[in-house]
């Protein structure tokens, strides 16, 4: 996931940095700093990218282009945040 599919989801669900912060576990600075094209670790990529597609967002490139899909409903199945755990773990 790139910091523009990160944009892009965002932008497509209707969602601030906020929200995935809290989704994601992680803090707001930690968003900013990866869509404004900073370093961030890979696993926390990874929490960005598994919370955006709990909120119904599918991740596409092919060869140099990428974007983001929004699966239909796709924000009616996120899992809220307090009821994360390991039975639901995508």
């Amino acid at each position: 996931m790139t910091p523009e599919q990160c944009r892009m989801a965002r932008a497509g669900l209707a969602i601030g940095v906020r929200e995935l912060a809290e989704s994601a576990r992680v803090s707001i600075g930690t968003v900013s700093r990866f869509e404004s094209g900073q370093s961030v670790p890979d696993m926390t990529v990874g929490l960005f990218q598994k919370a955006l597609e709990r909120f119904g967002v599918e991740f596409i490139s092919d060869g140099g282009d990428v974007g983001v899909w929004l699966r239909k409903g796709g924000a009616g199945a996120a899992i809220p945040v307090e009821e994360l755990n390991a039975q639901n773990d995508e």
